[in-house]
């Protein structure tokens, strides 16, 4: 049996135990902690793995550890070894993997990319994210170093970045120049990089959606009256929410020295027409052939 590293992380649910192994007179509050513990790694076999089989009932337990360790972790406490052990004797086992499984299931409500569609509201999808991040992030083997709960919270971040992207590209829509665009399939990094290129213009109009002929007529109107696109942009962002304005200065940050270069330099308008459809459009376009 390959023994634990001393210096790996160790899940958070194991280093309480060690912590009430060390307690004098431990041993029936010990036997009731392992009895839930035990109890759960059942239910979990019978619902994630497979509770037939010595194979299942031990990938059951390494789902049971990472999930109560998950619910540790995130609670809000100070974070040392008799504090997380207060947590978990106060709360029971039980109910800290039920705060694990939680956050779980609410990550999983999170947007993984910057995209919608139909396809999201399947039930049977959403069940399969959350098993899928439960398994990724639960799994907790007692021999190895874990760290589920620093990929849960590097992989929040980024959903939350995604779900606030989502937001505003939404916004955008609903404010579009000629009537809200109703459609559930959503890119939302397309629906920003479309607002901020017309935006270059002193119009005072969203454009959230576009085509090929809008391309082409930005690119010569922005030759032709060479805008100033700071003073412009300045003036779009005072008509987006503040909690929007961030996501949208990120993008124009992105674009002052790269595409909106190329909108006004002599770049074939047909090569930069390909490149915008193909690179920034994305799913916002309605595609027109000459």
């Amino acid at each position: 049996m390959k023994l634990a590293s001393m210096t790996a992380r160790q899940p958070h649910l194991l280093r309480a135990l060690h912590t009430l192994a060390l307690r004098p007179g431990h041993t029936e509050v010990a036997d009731g902690l392992l009895q839930d513990l035990a109890g759960m790694t059942v239910l979990v076999a019978g619902k994630f793995t497979n509770d037939r089989t010595a194979d299942g009932l031990l990938e059951a337990s390494y789902l049971t550890l990472g999930c109560v360790s998950l619910g540790i972790s995130l609670a809000e406490i100070h974070h040392d070894k008799e504090s997380e052990l207060s947590f978990l004797l106060h709360h029971g086992a039980e109910q800290v993997f039920q705060m694990g499984f939680r956050h779980i299931r609410e990550l999983a409500g999170l947007p993984c990319q910057a995209m919608t569609s139909d396809f999201d509201k399947d039930p049977y999808i959403q069940q399969r994210n959350i098993k899928s991040l439960f398994s990724e992030l639960c799994r907790a083997d007692p021999n190895e170093s874990w760290h589920g709960d620093e990929i849960f919270m590097k992989d929040r971040a980024i959903r939350l970045e995604n779900k606030n992207m989502i937001d505003c590209a939404k916004w955008l829509r609903k404010n579009h120049f000629s009537g809200p665009v109703i459609e559930a399939d959503l890119d939302a990094s397309a629906v920003i990089s479309i607002a901020v290129m017309f935006s270059i213009l002193p119009d005072s109009y969203i454009v959230a959606r576009t085509g090929q002929k809008e391309i082409e007529n930005l690119i010569r109107r922005a030759r032709k009256t060479i805008p100033d696109f700071q003073a412009n942009w300045t003036a779009f962002l005072n008509r987006v929410p503040l909690e929007y304005q961030r996501i949208l200065q990120t993008r124009m940050d992105e674009y002052k020295n790269t595409l909106i270069r190329k909108i006004l330099s002599k770049t074939s308008i047909k090569t930069l027409v390909t490149e915008i459809q193909s690179y920034h459009a994305g799913l916002e376009q309605d595609v027109e052939y000459d």
